[in-house]
């Protein structure tokens, strides 16, 4: 599905609808270039724009198959960048995860997109209103889009960030809540992102710091801004790892402890309630001869007794903390 198709020359859009022949023919003139965006296309769907554009086959099949990792390759005069674009769903804390990928050509820029994250309809229209990137060519308009990626990361740390903050609140939390299980699918949905987003530093850091004839001197300073933001997200998601192997290992801690309290309670209020069971014991053996069976207050003594020898050892537990 192409979403839009149009030629660009001298930073502007030029004006009218055109086909992806149209755009093949108009990108090879001076000063121009074409931008085509695409949904989620079939490969008989791709095929007509790879032919008009010489894309190479296995390219195409990293672009229509997708699933493929972040990375950056060079096939003759076309550079093919794979992004992982990533939106967090935060009502039922999950990371969203969708892919793609860029073919970057002096000529034209492709972008093949799979998944509901970051979507370049406001990335195309803010370039048009502000054509200094375009001006650059497609290396310009491939900068855009991967900032844009990179700039869709942070509202997803925010939200792993709160999440991880409220189940830390849970784990210290003076009620008896056993959040475990959150833990567990938080510490999952932050390494599908960490998977997403880690191999995109290196790829950044390859437009950033290696020569490529495809881009121009003056753009890499904002590559290499790019991969700063990128270390920062990839250094606040291995924080995320480990305070959250943290807060696991504070809940099995909290759970024994609770359990442990439990036991001492139980065993107070056994201990407790064996005083009278065993003087009521010895009384209902029914024996003639028994220590003040005939006495007028040998019952209410009994029962006083019974009472003292409880509060005692209430007291005592409780003074010990078993209680």
């Amino acid at each position: 599905m192409i979403v839009d198709c149009a030629v660009y020359a001298h930073g502007r859009r030029q004006t009218g609808q055109v086909s992806v022949a149209e755009a093949s023919r108009a990108c090879r003139q001076d000063d121009a270039f074409a931008w085509l965006g695409l949904y989620e296309p079939s490969a008989e769907e791709f095929d007509t724009v790879s032919r008009e554009f010489g894309l190479h086959p296995l390219a195409v099949e990293d672009a229509v198959k997708a699933h493929q990792r972040s990375k950056v390759e060079i096939y003759e005069h076309t550079m093919l960048i794979v992004l992982k674009p990533v939106r967090y769903i935060d009502r039922d804390e999950v990371v969203d995860i969708g892919e793609i990928a860029l073919f970057v050509n002096p000529e034209f820029l492709i972008s093949v997109r799979h998944g509901q994250p970051s979507p370049l309809k406001g990335v195309r229209e803010r370039l048009e209103r502000e054509p200094e990137l375009v001006e650059h060519g497609p290396p310009g308009v491939m900068y855009a889009i991967v900032d844009r990626i990179v700039d869709d990361y942070e509202p997803v740390v925010e939200g792993l960030t709160n999440d991880i903050q409220e189940v830390e609140e849970q784990v210290f939390s003076p009620g008896r809540l056993n959040p475990a299980e959150r833990i567990y699918y938080l510490e999952r949905e932050v390494l599908d992102f960490t998977r997403a987003v880690s191999p995109l530093a290196p790829a950044v850091e390859r437009l950033a710091t290696r020569s490529h004839d495809l881009i121009p001197a003056d753009l890499r300073p904002y590559f290499r801004d790019v991969h700063d933001h990128m270390l920062r997200v990839n250094g606040q998601v291995e924080q995320f790892r480990d305070l959250l192997s943290t807060a696991l290992g504070a809940n099995l801690t909290q759970i024994n402890v609770r359990q442990n309290e439990d036991m001492r309670r139980i065993t107070a209020w056994v201990a407790i309630l064996a005083v009278p069971t065993a003087v009521a014991g010895i009384y209902g053996m029914n024996f003639q001869h028994m220590p003040e069976l005939d006495w007028e207050y040998g019952y209410p003594t009994v029962l006083a007794v019974i009472a003292i020898a409880c509060v005692y050892l209430y007291f005592r537990f409780r003074r010990a903390g078993w209680l």
